[in-house]
């Protein structure tokens, strides 16, 4: 699996992030909630680190990393040992994601009718996380804490995310120890600002007083 179309590819069918795809370039992925994740699923019931999908022997295997709710190949639970994958294995992540595993980039299928619910002009390319508006990107590239901030609001499609989601996905390593709203409310300025410097006619970024902030992203 040398060249990038032999890459395998994880399609994600059902959760928040449905219909996205990931194309596995390394070694090793690790899937789980937490901000370090190279894939990051949103959904509560999904543990921090919880599986890790890696390459040996020239295949690919799937370990569950200890998570709580547990890890499903094919239906079947994986727990305390590692499984190889094959080419459209499903694979269920604490019930509440479910993931097809893409022997190569070569043979991934597009299905049009599960393509992100968020279609605006604002978008997110997450394997190099690039962000454009209209085409045209937000150069230069937002910062991580900025970029951890726009992706959890553009995965909720409209939806309210709290100030607790914020200090979890942006800063997963400050949880228990407290983030300050001023620190909150800063960062939410910052990335209006930076957006406001590629489409300053829009506002991105809606705060909900009492409750939290949601991206309202145009088609137009």
């Amino acid at each position: 699996m040398s060249d990038a179309v032999d890459k395998p590819v994880l399609i994600i069918h059902e959760g928040e992030k449905a219909g996205q795809r990931w194309t596995i370039r390394e070694n090793e992925l690790v899937i789980g909630r937490g901000g370090e994740c190279d894939l990051v699923l949103p959904e509560r019931q999904v543990s921090r680190e919880h599986i890790r999908i890696f390459r040996a022997d020239d295949g690919y295997f799937l370990e569950d990393l200890d998570s709580k709710n547990g890890t499903w190949v094919n239906g079947k639970q994986v727990k305390a040992t590692t499984v190889p994958l094959r080419d459209g294995d499903e694979i269920q992540i604490a019930l509440a994601v479910k993931i097809t595993f893409v022997g190569s980039e070569a043979t991934a299928p597009l299905f049009v009718d599960e393509l992100p619910g968020t279609l605006g002009l604002l978008q997110l390319n997450r394997d190099s996380r690039r962000v454009f508006i209209g085409g045209v990107e937000v150069d230069p590239p937002l910062s991580l804490p900025q970029y951890r901030l726009l992706e959890l609001l553009y995965d909720g499609a409209g939806a309210v995310r709290t100030r607790d989601e914020v200090i979890e996905s942006v800063w997963p390593e400050a949880i228990g120890e407290g983030v300050s709203e001023q620190a909150i409310d800063a960062l939410v300025r910052r990335l209006r600002d930076r957006l406001a410097e590629v489409d300053p006619r829009h506002q991105y970024i809606v705060t909900v007083r009492g409750h939290g902030f949601r991206l309202d992203n145009p088609t137009e």
